[in-house]
């Protein structure tokens, strides 16, 4: 595949995000608009989106590969998504009515009346910092593939190559925000779903199957086989343990992140917003299958015609890319950017938001729209790509898959005293948190959770943690709340 090929659809993929930026942010471009569309977006539209949002680089890639992984993967990673279903219906029906009757702009604003001013910047805080780190290494993963197929060619060092992702983020989101996003999310997620089916089409057109033939293939293949209820003890496999970790990192890492919840808030009412997300969820898990199955046709390919790849990340890339053709290379591109920039724009637009209103206080001012605000916001947009920047370039310095990684893995336990947080304030009202000890219970917590994940096998009689280690993580905080806390003294009726 033509390096110049991939290029001039990229530039033609950004020049389109850009024309769309234009037209959403013509008539407004206000604070408003960005952060919360004018609280008037088209449900239908923002549940859509929300499956590029959902769905990264990472997920593009990594899903299908883990099915014929070493490790025995095959299909349980659809335990995860079952549980991650569950998890939107609890946010839909629990966290969205509580965000609406409070009129929210940032999700963090809740834990400021609810337990005080310390564990809301501390909350904010966590997110700043997951979302950051999260972004860029799903960011990173997807610059390495762009950079080893298109833009080593022509001789373009890695740090320009994150530059001009990042610059084109920012050019297509620095105006309209959200009202844009809702947008761009909602095309990128008709590029991605399109990408997938394609990409089953082009396979099995390799393969000289029918669609019903491949079906047939995949369930006979070895790498079907969707629940694992043998050894819970030491396999990270087991359905319990998927299924639970699926639930509370949906909860956790979507119901209690600015990032996918800002999207939701930008609609008329309640029963929009709950009926995005329970579209969203159908949409959510039948894409998964989908997924799944891309991965398991493209290990009966790459066994047929001797195809080996060092990673299994290389696998789709590397078959899509090398073996198929000019058209199905084209739609693997456009599927990966797709899903990769739908993360990252949105990503970039909620950190902006979170820090403008949750340190900035940009809604507790009354002059939010004016020119000097507008203007603040356009910084902290554009600290915030430069913070990205830094922090992708720090991990190609790194230059090691354990230690890359593992930052990531410890970014993702951040978001368990999120959960500790809001389940204290949620059903522990009678209880006053000691507000000062707040930041520091949600610093022991997860690095109590790093140590016992490390030595579960020999602590635990050879217990091996895997994503439910958020319910442990979210557990700690919350008794570490709980124990520092003090009745609520009631004040007396005159």
């Amino acid at each position: 595949m033509s390096p110049a090929v991939l290029l001039t659809f990229i530039i033609g993929y950004f020049l389109v995000l850009i024309g769309i930026s234009w037209f959403t942010s013509r008539k407004s471009s206000d604070n408003d608009t960005f952060f919360v569309a004018n609280r008037n977006s088209k449900w239908y539209l923002v549940a859509f989106g929300m499956i590029g949002t959902a769905l990264s680089g990472v997920t593009f890639i990594s899903v299908p590969g883990k099915v014929g992984s070493p490790a025995g993967d095959e299909f349980s990673y659809f335990q995860f998504v079952l549980g991650n279903a569950v998890g939107f219906i609890i946010i839909a029906t629990v966290l969205l009515p509580l965000y609406y009757r409070l009129k929210l702009t940032s999700i963090y604003s809740y834990i400021e009346g609810a337990l005080g001013t310390w564990s809301y910047k501390t909350a904010a805080g966590i997110f700043l910092i997951s979302r950051t780190i999260g972004s860029a290494f799903r960011l990173y993963l997807v610059v390495i593939v762009l950079q080893r197929f298109i833009f080593d060619s022509y001789g373009v060092p890695f740090a320009a190559t994150v530059l001009i992702c990042l610059v084109l983020i920012w050019s297509y989101t620095f105006k309209g925000g959200l009202k844009t996003i809702i947008i761009t999310d909602s095309l990128q997620t008709l590029f991605l779903v399109s990408s997938v089916f394609l990409s089953i089409y082009f396979i099995c057109d390799s393969l000289d199957m029918s669609i019903f033939q491949a079906a047939e293939a995949i369930k006979d293949s070895s790498y079907s086989k969707i629940f694992f209820f043998e050894d819970f003890v030491t396999s990270r496999f087991h359905f319990t343990k998927a299924f639970l970790g699926g639930l509370f990192i949906t909860v956790a890492m979507t119901g209690l992140d600015q990032d996918l919840m800002q999207k939701n808030l930008s609609l008329k009412n309640i029963h929009e917003a709950q009926k995005n997300m329970l579209s969203f969820t159908a949409i959510f898990v039948v894409i998964n299958i989908f997924f799944l199955s891309v991965g398991a046709l493209l290990y009966i390919y790459a066994t047929r015609n001797g195809v080996t790849v060092e990673r299994t990340d290389y696998l789709y890339p590397t078959i899509a890319l090398n073996y198929l053709g000019m058209a199905p290379a084209i739609v693997f591109m456009l599927g990966l950017t797709a899903a990769t920039f739908a993360t990252t724009d949105s990503a970039l637009t909620a950190l902006t938001t979170s820090f403008c209103v949750d340190f900035l206080n940009f809604n507790k001012r009354g002059d939010v729209n004016s020119k000097k605000m507008v203007n603040l916001r356009h910084y902290v947009h554009i600290a915030f790509s430069g913070l990205m920047f830094v922090t992708i370039i720090i991990f190609n310095t790194i230059n090691d898959d354990a230690v890359v990684s593992a930052i990531f893995k410890v970014a993702s336990y951040t978001y368990g005293p999120l959960v500790g947080l809001y389940s204290f304030g949620l059903f522990m009202s009678n209880r006053q948190v000691n507000d000062k000890l707040v930041p520091f219970i949600c610093l022991i917590s997860p690095a109590i959770c790093y140590f016992l994940s490390s030595h579960s096998a020999d602590w635990l009689g050879g217990y091996v943690f895997d994503n439910e280690l958020i319910i442990v993580n979210g557990l700690i905080t919350f008794i570490g709340l709980l124990v520092t806390s003090t009745p609520k003294t009631k004040v007396p009726v005159l």
